[in-house]
């Protein structure tokens, strides 16, 4: 199950449903088109550290913020020598080798990837970790009905957490 989840109100804005063999960044595309307005970020773990997937969030929302920290072993994709606008990941990617790693999530934002994965988890809590559905068509419609109401408990109210000192 891939979701895509709004950080400011926990709402699930996007679902796919897929078999366990389609990866991740393979499912980018498909998911943006669920979504109408322009992201003004974007965070996901290191597994969407793809060409594709950079690309499609620059076509679907050209200003937005990719917050994605590229592989340990990663490398430049365009150097700093071309006529091109730099590249939000290649800029990430710089940050990270002079400050660190945790120093650009700190910085960056990327703490919003957990957002998503509390969606995830309200729903795995709420409805279970398993579909009754045997077909994927089926499937998906079970995914997308307890997303749907995972939304509308979400609207009712969530609660509201503050650090106590």
């Amino acid at each position: 199950l891939h979701v895509g989840a709004d950080p400011e109100n926990g709402e699930i804005q996007a679902v796919l449903l897929t078999e366990n063999s389609i990866s991740d960044d393979a499912t980018v595309k498909e998911l943006l088109e669920q979504i109408e307005q322009e992201l003004l970020a974007c965070a996901a773990d290191g597994a969407y550290d793809k060409r594709k997937v950079y690309d499609a969030l620059n076509k679907h929302s050209p200003e937005v913020e990719i917050l994605i920290p590229p592989r340990k072993n990663a490398r430049i994709w365009q150097h700093g020598n071309s006529k091109a606008e730099p590249l939000k990941r290649d800029e990430n990617l710089r940050y990270i080798r002079k400050h660190g790693r945790q120093q650009w999530k700190d910085d960056s934002g990327y703490h919003m990837r957990s957002l998503a994965e509390t969606a995830m988890f309200r729903l795995k809590t709420i409805f279970g970790n398993e579909l009754s559905a045997r077909l994927l068509e089926t499937q998906t419609t079970q995914t997308l009905i307890r997303c749907a109401a995972l939304n509308k408990m979400t609207h009712l109210g969530m609660p509201v957490s503050y650090q106590v000192a």
